[in-house]
């Protein structure tokens, strides 16, 4: 099996980890304590609570429509990844609303925190492999491919009439705050979990093995490397510094080798804001 495939299969066994997280999310905490979310799941449930619709059964329904405009505008990969999220969460759906009718916790407010948690971070691995759940996630997506918006903040405003809509079904302020509280929570698990995941650090590395170092970042960690010159001032040596952008997983690794070539190295790192070029993001303006 080529490295090709074996990352292509690789991103589907996680993104279907990040939808079985997302359906958990619903039918563990939100739907037993009649929450209401956002996105089609929230319409779905919205109908649910309503006419004892299946959620499967609107959300599949719904996002027939929805895929095709993916496909068109963010491209035939990323339709593809759609199709198979929308069918892999209407069966989980499908699945486990049936199994699990009662709450697995008594709190309400309890049960929108941690359903708004599972539902934000399987959103979030879902999105970092390139997929989608459908629904309001095509729009975030397609407004964050041309613009720096986060997509939890995309979202959070496409969720307010959604959830705003069970109102008309509960009569109830109660459960619309809870509906709020789930969606807020989901919009910070998202963000959090996707900013932690491109995060990035800069990398400053003074050593006498400055070439073994660089060529190990370069070849094998493959992040570019800019050698600067320097002068110690107390020893009034000419010193070579690496300069270095990584992405903070890849750090451990490089911090590894450089114990195992020089020991002694003199080491920074401060974490960046945005990393914009070649390897990281695109500059969206």
């Amino acid at each position: 099996m080529d490295r090709k495939r074996a990352n292509v299969i690789k991103d589907y066994i996680i993104i279907t980890f990040g939808l079985l997280l997302y359906a958990l999310g619903w039918v563990m905490f939100l739907i037993p304590a009649e929450i209401t979310g956002g996105g089609i799941s929230g319409v779905g449930a919205v109908l649910y609570f309503a006419t004892k619709i299946p959620v499967s059964l609107t959300y599949l329904s719904v996002n027939v429509i929805l895929v095709f405009i993916a496909i068109k505008i963010l491209g035939a990969n990323f339709g593809v990844k759609t199709i198979y999220s929308i069918l892999v969460l209407s069966l989980f759906f499908a699945l486990f609303q049936n199994v699990l009718k009662n709450p697995i916790v008594n709190d309400i407010f309890l049960s929108a925190v941690l359903g708004g948690m599972a539902c934000g971070v399987g959103i979030g691995i879902v999105f970092s492999r390139g997929g989608s759940t459908g629904g309001t996630d095509i729009f975030a997506l397609i407004i964050n491919k041309y613009r720096n918006i986060s997509p939890g903040r995309i979202i959070l405003y496409c969720d307010v009439i959604i959830i705003a809509s069970s109102y008309f079904v509960f009569h109830s302020a109660e459960k619309l705050v809870y509906g709020y509280v789930s969606m807020w929570v989901v919009a910070y698990a998202l963000d959090s979990f996707l900013s932690g995941a491109n995060r990035s650090a800069q990398m400053f590395i003074i050593s006498k093995e400055y070439e073994k170092i660089a060529n190990f970042i370069n070849h094998e960690a493959i992040r570019g490397v800019t050698l600067l010159e320097g002068k110690g001032w107390y020893t009034r040596e000419n010193t070579k510094i690496i300069m270095s952008v990584v992405r903070k997983k890849e750090t451990s690794q490089i911090f590894r080798k450089i114990r195992e070539i020089d020991p002694d190295a003199f080491i920074t790192m401060g974490s960046v804001m945005g990393v914009y070029g070649k390897g990281f993001d695109k500059l969206k303006m």
